[in-house]
């Protein structure tokens, strides 16, 4: 080891090693010593320390070694004997990397380092350490109080050439500061500026001119090992800085490794767990090994490891240290792992479980080639840079959920958060497949033995009620149009006015005495747009009252048609306002509904609100399905559709129309098979068989009950459509329930249907609906809801 020094052409300034402060200290110590010992002792040393005039001696780097007895004999209290082998710390020359009296720890650092190794105290900063001596000249002679302390870091090789950091501390305490003649006192602004402008040495070195200042004594420099601590922070700024696909650099993770545990040989590796396959992969996207699985691409959970490592890392989330990993192999059943570890050369390892919200995601592997390398102590260095391996490889699976997400939205539309697990589970598995150079497409997803249910809410007669609104809206026009064009006859009588009104009668003939149609209606809205409405812009010029009857006209026109939609806008408000309320409703209500038992759901909005639930063990990937989750389910849909029925009619009261529903449930007792059609990019009904269900649910609302031409569903009640005397006993029960709780009246039907076509010996349950929920001791009948209704209208009008 070799150390530099070139202090006294950098810093401008004398330097004279000097131990004078140290002496006075003895001195000093024996007039206020006590102890008789003590003083006996400090007289001792002074006498020993003054033989042959050493305080006076002219000592330099040249001649250090020469006062080497006398210089240990007078640092002896700051360097004790007994603290020689731990302490790693030396004297200094001030300001230079020449070093003396070192421990003997630090000898043998140096002895390690090699020949070759030069040791380089801020020979590279040369203004740094000009501006330290600065910094002490202010505080020992301005009496300024700097902390002049910068924080030092010196890179060693130990003797099997793998470096060692070393935090490195400088006390100044022994070093006295004398002004020259050349010196010039500094007023307080100058040294302001210089504390503003910390960088600018050409300021620093004109304030403190060469030969202004000496220093005097010797530096004590102290070192301290954070190898550890410098090797887990270079893991952090690597984890940090790492991209999210790649877990670090395999060479720099295994040598930061090594320094942590101060080993000159240690494996590192990285596994992934798949959670929805339980099984151990290889890690995408990075070149960290896997010690786990040897040349294996991936292995099932209970192939993979044994009892007590499915324990530790999966059930437990703690790591699994193996000090002797071959007595470990004998002991368990499942040799795979073990296997592959011997196989690597591992004899002692540790399994670190890496969890993002308690669930398995990784696995860290570490492994020594030596048998109890890595124990139970010094594994206890993992716990300080897990959570930014675990957030490295979160940042790496989130990528891989990305991609997931995004074969899913290139595949599918949007899917339920029920079936989310098998989309992406299928999205994984082509991930893999392109991964490895493969291309695979998307495949239609089946879900066995399920239980459907169906409901639908639907405006009764909305086709009719459309119709009357726009023939409301046409009758209205074309009132108006007749008698703009009377007045407009009186004032000049062309013969197109009467042209034009008896046309328009016409039409107001036909709308009173038969239905609209779409051609008659396609027929007057061309008449209004084509032919009266540029003829509105020659009458609007004939006069101001004509102008403004015109105006008003106009103002009552949509601009994109150029008819009047007021009656026809009004009707598809209602219809809109009722459909958004109902469907928000129902899907908050499923927020309850999936506490049941987690099920497929879908809606959609048409004249009403209909919606499809299926329900069984393959919908969901953990709990077990039981049928009497089936029943709270089917318990729930009919409460539900209850109160969704209420909704429907309490939301008109501020609404311009007042509309009428009916309500239906399709009880379907079978299991079936359902699939997502990949090509269509919807769910659908899986075997000719299942199809059956389809069938029913397209026509049963319009089926008539047998030998009428009544249909099921009726306004003010709701139609439970089953099949087999156990769902009318089920049904009844509930029906008995709810009519206890006032949600159902009295009036109960038992109906059997008219055969649909392919479909035959339907039956229903009929019962009427009590409304008014929030006063639940007044609960009403239809009629008495639409009596209310009523009033309310008439009253605002």
């Amino acid at each position: 080891m070799k150390c530099n020094s070139s202090f006294s052409g950098d810093h401008q300034m004398d330097v004279v090693l000097s131990f004078d402060q140290l002496i006075n200290a003895y001195a000093a110590r024996i007039e206020s010593e006590k102890n008789s010992f003590k003083k006996l002792y400090y007289s001792a040393l002074l006498q020993a320390i003054t033989k042959d005039d050493f305080p006076n001696a002219d000592i330099t780097e040249e001649n250090l070694n020469e006062y080497s007895e006398p210089i240990d004999l007078i640092l002896s209290e700051l360097f004790p004997k007994s603290l020689s082998g731990n302490e790693i710390k030396a004297a200094t020359i001030p300001f230079s990397s020449v070093l003396f009296n070192c421990t003997d720890r630090l000898t043998k650092i140096f002895e390690n380092a090699g020949e070759n190794y030069t040791f380089n105290f801020l020979e590279e900063e040369t203004f740094d350490r000009f501006r330290l001596a600065c910094g002490l000249v202010l505080n020992k002679c301005y009496n300024m109080k700097l902390d002049i302390g910068k924080l030092l870091h010196a890179e060693i090789p130990d003797a099997n050439g793998n470096l060692r950091t070393y935090r490195i501390t400088y006390n100044a305490d022994f070093i006295d500061v004398f002004s020259n003649s050349k010196s010039e006192q500094l007023e307080e602004h100058e040294i302001n500026d210089l504390l503003r402008f910390p960088d600018d040495e050409d300021r620093w070195r004109k304030a403190f001119p060469h030969g202004s200042y000496q220093f005097k004594g010797f530096g004590i420099i102290s070192f301290t090992d954070v190898t550890v601590d410098a090797s887990i922070s270079e893991l952090k700024t690597i984890l940090l800085n790492q991209p999210g696909s790649k877990l670090a650099d395999k060479d720099n993770f295994v040598n930061i490794f090594k320094k942590m545990f101060n080993m000159d040989n240690i494996y590192a590796g990285f596994t992934s767990f798949d959670a929805y396959d339980s099984s151990f992969e290889q890690m995408h996207f990075s070149d960290a090994p896997s010690y786990l699985l040897g040349q294996s691409h991936s292995k099932l959970t209970q192939n993979a490891i044994c009892k007590d490592a499915y324990n530790h890392l999966i059930k437990l989330h703690k790591p699994l240290i193996i000090p002797d990993v071959e007595n470990y192999h004998d002991k368990q059943d499942v040799k795979f792992m073990t296997k592959n570890l011997l196989e690597s050369g591992i004899k002692s390892a540790v399994l670190y479980p890496v969890t993002k919200n308690e669930r398995l995601i990784g696995v860290l592997e570490l492994g020594s080639d030596i048998a109890f390398g890595l124990n139970s102590f010094n594994t206890i260095k993992i716990e300080n840079i897990i959570d930014y391996i675990k957030a490295a490889v979160i940042r790496g699976e989130e990528e891989d959920e990305n991609r997931v997400k995004a074969i899913i939205q290139t595949e599918c539309t949007s899917i339920h958060p029920s079936v989310q697990w098998k989309f992406e589970r299928e999205a994984r598995r082509i991930l893999k497949s392109r991964i490895n150079g493969k291309e695979e497409t998307f495949k239609d997803l089946g879900f066995e033995d399920v239980y459907p249910l169906y409901g639908q809410i639907d405006i009764v007669g909305s086709s009719d009620s459309r119709n009357r609104a726009i023939k409301k809206d046409l009758c209205f026009q074309l009132d108006n149009v007749c008698e703009i064009i009377a007045s407009a006859k009186a004032y000049e009588p062309l013969p197109i006015y009467d042209q034009i009104g008896f046309r328009v009668q016409e039409y107001k003939d036909q709308l009173q005495h038969q239905a609209i149609d779409a051609n008659s209606e396609r027929g007057i809205i061309k008449l209004l747009t084509d032919e009266i409405n540029p003829v509105m812009h020659h009458i609007k010029n004939i006069s101001h009252d004509l102008k403004e009857r015109v105006a008003t006209y106009q103002e009552k026109l949509d601009p994109l048609s150029g008819v009047i939609y007021e009656s026809r806008n009004n009707y598809d408000n209602t219809v809109q306002t009722i459909n958004h309320a109902l469907s928000r409703y129902i899907d908050n209500k499923q927020v309850e509904a999936q506490g049941i038992y987690e099920h497929y759901f879908e809606r959609f909005k048409t004249d009403g609100v209909e919606h499809n639930i299926y329900i069984g063990g393959s919908i969901t990937e953990e709990a077990e399905f039981n049928v009497v989750y089936l029943y709270n389910l089917r318990l729930w849909q009919l409460q539900t559709m209850i109160e969704m029925e209420d909704k429907f009619y309490s939301i008109q009261e501020n609404l311009p129309s007042q509309l009428d529903a009916a309500s239906m449930i399709l009880v379907f007792d079978n299991t079936l098979s359902i699939r997502y059609r990949i090509d269509e990019k919807r769910f659908d009904v899986d075997g000719t068989y299942n199809a059956r269900y389809e069938v029913i649910k397209k026509r049963i609302d319009k089926a008539h009950i047998k030998g009428t031409e009544e249909r099921i569903t009726q306004k003010g009640t709701i139609s439970i459509i089953y099949t087999n005397k156990e769902n009318e006993s089920e049904y009844m029960r509930y029906v008995s329930y709810l009519q206890h709780k006032k949600y159902l009246g009295d009036e109960v039907e038992s109906l059997e249907l008219e055969d649909v076509q392919g479909v035959i010996g339907l039956k229903a349950i009929r019962v009427n609906i009590l409304y008014g929920f929030k006063a639940s001791e007044n609960r009403m009948t239809y009629d008495d809801l639409i009596e209310q209704l009523s009033l309310k209208e008439v009253e605002s009008e």
